[in-house]
Order: C-alpha cells, then structure tokens, then sequence
C-alpha cells in the first residue's frame, strides 16, 4: 500500500492510498479537488473512493470536484451526514471500510467536531486522525469537550509505538513552540524541533509522525489526567510564541 501527501489549500493535507493489486485508490480529506486529481493521474491512479474525517470545510471542499471527475463513492461520519452533504455511505464506531485488502478500522474520536472520527488500518500500521491527533499537537476543541479529547489521545496512546500518523495540517512546527514552552528539557524533544526547524527550513514536511514519536515528545500524549490536558489545552489557545 502506497501512500502520497497532497498538500492542499495553505497548510491542509490530503492523503491519496493506493493499493498496486487492486488498483484502487482512496483519498482522505480532500479540502479542494484539482490537487488530489493531479497527484493522482500524475501516477496513473484514479480514485474509487473518498474517506472523511469530519465536516470542516478545508477537508470536504474538494468532495464534489473528485466526485464529478471520478464517481467516487464518499465515505464519512454518519453522525455529521447533515454537515457533509452528499455522503455516500456513513459510519460510526467500529465500522470498517477497506481498499483492497486493506481493512480500516473506524474510530469516534469527537472534541474538535462532534462526530469526528479517525481510519486506523492496523495491519499496514497507520492512522489517519484528521483534526485530532497532530504531530506534536492536538486539535482545537470545537464541539467538545477535553474529556473527550483527552480520552481520544488515551485510544491513540494504546496503538503500538510504530503506527503512523496520517493528520490534517502541517502544524508541527507551532505546536513544537508550545510542547518547549511546557518542557523545554525534554531532550527528545528539543533534538524532534531541531530537525522539524531544519525541515521547514527546507520548505519540506514533517508528517507522518508516529504514535512512539508523539508519546515521548507531545504534551498532549503525555498528559496524566483530564485536568492536566485541559490546562494545555488552554494554554496553547492562548499561546503566541
């Protein structure tokens, strides 16, 4: 299985899957069409399939353009059916959705919407969490509440240490800003940002992360309790540096 970063309106990202036996093709959260299209003939793939994470615009925008393009079957949380507009088929919490032979897992993971959910592919050991789980960050809490994100990230915490995580932003070099201003001698973290510096630098990306990579230096992962990531949670909404 074969997966390609679109990078997407200003700092979104849009994951195109590809299954070489098959020959299908998914893309998640395409906040605008033509990207995915291009990256997608550019390497003789056509989509068969959308997978939504949730109902923001900057990853449903591109939905209709893949779909006239395509006649690709859209796939998203049955709970956000309204939000979404044309959802082909809904899912909730522990439904499975496949390409191939590739089976993901469906996972609610609400807070940043109410019924946002992630795609866990556990035998390829990847995820993808949208606006949940970011590399070295969390989602904002739009529509709920930090129980339910801190419980998210509990769910993710308990994924083996090698899965990778597919997000929705290239975030990571603010979030880092805040993960140093809570630990700034957390070693393993002060070496991740001097690489994610020396990347962007570059004008490269930072994701996939993974879950290991998230458990030693995000914050948020690291949280104890509901009271502590509530406070970073706050902390961060207010956090300018």
């Amino acid at each position: 299985m074969e997966i390609v970063r679109v990078p997407v309106l200003s700092d979104n990202y849009s994951w195109l899957v590809h299954d070489a036996d098959s020959g299908a093709t998914i893309v998640v959260d395409p906040g605008e069409a033509q990207p995915v299209l291009d990256a997608a003939a550019a390497r003789g793939w056509t989509i068969d399939a959308i997978w939504t994470t949730h109902w923001h615009p900057d990853h449903v925008g591109g939905n209709a353009g893949v779909v006239a393009a395509t006649g690709a079957t859209v796939i998203g949380p049955e709970a956000e059916r309204a939000k979404i507009g044309a959802l082909d088929r809904g899912v909730a919490e522990g439904d499975t959705v496949a390409i191939g032979a590739h089976e993901a897992r469906v996972m609610h993971v609400p807070g940043h919407t109410a019924g946002h959910i992630a795609f866990h592919l556990a035998d390829d050991a990847a995820i993808f969490t949208g606006d949940t789980l970011f590399a070295l960050g969390c989602g904002r809490l739009f529509e709920g509440s930090p129980e339910q994100m801190f419980d998210n990230f509990r769910r993710y915490a308990d994924l083996p240490g090698e899965t990778r995580v597919y997000c929705g932003h290239e975030y990571t070099q603010s979030n880092g800003r805040f993960a140093l201003s809570v630990e700034p001698a957390n070693e393993a973290l002060v070496a991740r940002m001097a690489e994610v510096d020396r990347l962007r630098a570059a004008g490269e990306p930072t994701v996939p992360t993974t879950i290991a990579q998230e458990q030693a230096t995000n914050p948020f992962m690291r949280a104890t309790n509901v009271g502590e990531f509530k406070r970073l949670r706050e902390g961060k909404d207010s956090f300018r540096g």
